[in-house]
């Protein structure tokens, strides 16, 4: 029988590599490892990569596995979901994984200026409705600038066409160097076992035929980021099984 909320929120009380600060955004609180996960966490110097949404943390550990030469942290503020991942690598014994249970709204908090190396963003809410609460949005790109390194990387995999249609735009009308981009990921011939490492959710996707999307690019501190005034087709589904609950069809 499978654990409880309760019982999972419980367990991950005792983790010592999962920390919980889910304040509101209005709270001011300090977290006194910002600057200092390298050397207070992992005991190392090597680069720190972030999953933001890491939902069951699939990616945070799979690609923990991957590159034993990095750290990895996994963010969300859904807790009982988080537990999979965390346990999974408690279980593994594997030092360079970390989560962090919070907002992403104020994930600039937790991290000093040049203290991370890469973001992913993995299957994102694509928040049609408004675009300051898209993870790839403009508004959350000045955030990331904040502790992403100068050209860090930032990944986007993505089942939406509306959430890779917008970031694609936002991308190219601020110049943001791309590195890599597709519409279909497993047609590509780009599905390394990188790219290849599979959500929950994603497996989902894909068992009802939709097209897995990839776009990779450079974010450099240099210049002013401004949001894109284009019209984008709305999806038909806001998430597995469930439709989108508007009558528009296009939103900027």
């Amino acid at each position: 029988m499978g654990k409880g909320k309760l019982a999972k929120f419980a367990d991950m009380r005792d983790y010592p590599h999962v920390f919980e600060y889910p304040y509101s955004v209005v709270d001011d609180v300090p977290f006194d490892m910002k600057g200092h996960w390298g050397e207070r966490f992992f005991k190392n110097d090597r680069p720190i990569v972030l999953e933001l949404g890491c939902g069951r943390g699939e990616y945070t550990v799979g690609l923990g596995r991957l590159f034993p030469e990095k750290n990895f942290i996994g963010v969300d503020i859904k807790g009982a979901r988080m537990w999979t991942g965390a346990t999974e690598s408690l279980q593994a014994g594997m030092t360079n994984v970390a989560f962090l249970r919070t907002q992403i709204e104020i994930i600039d908090r937790f991290f000093a200026p040049g203290e991370v190396s890469e973001i992913w963003l993995t299957f994102s809410d694509p928040q049609m409705k408004k675009a300051t609460k898209r993870l790839t949005s403009t508004y959350f790109m000045e955030r990331y600038r904040r502790f992403l390194v100068d050209g860090g990387l930032v990944h986007l995999k993505t089942d939406s066409n509306f959430m890779f249609t917008y970031t694609r735009y936002m991308v190219e009308h601020n110049h943001l160097p791309v590195e890599v981009m597709t519409e279909d990921l497993y047609h590509s011939g780009l599905a390394d076992e990188i790219l290849g490492i599979r959500t929950y959710y994603e497996q989902q996707w894909l068992d009802r035929g939709f097209n897995i999307k990839y776009l990779r690019f450079r974010l450099p501190h240099e210049g002013t980021l401004t949001e894109p005034d284009v019209e984008i087709e709305l999806d038909d589904y806001r998430s597995y099984n469930r439709s989108k609950r508007s009558g528009l069809q296009t939103s900027k």
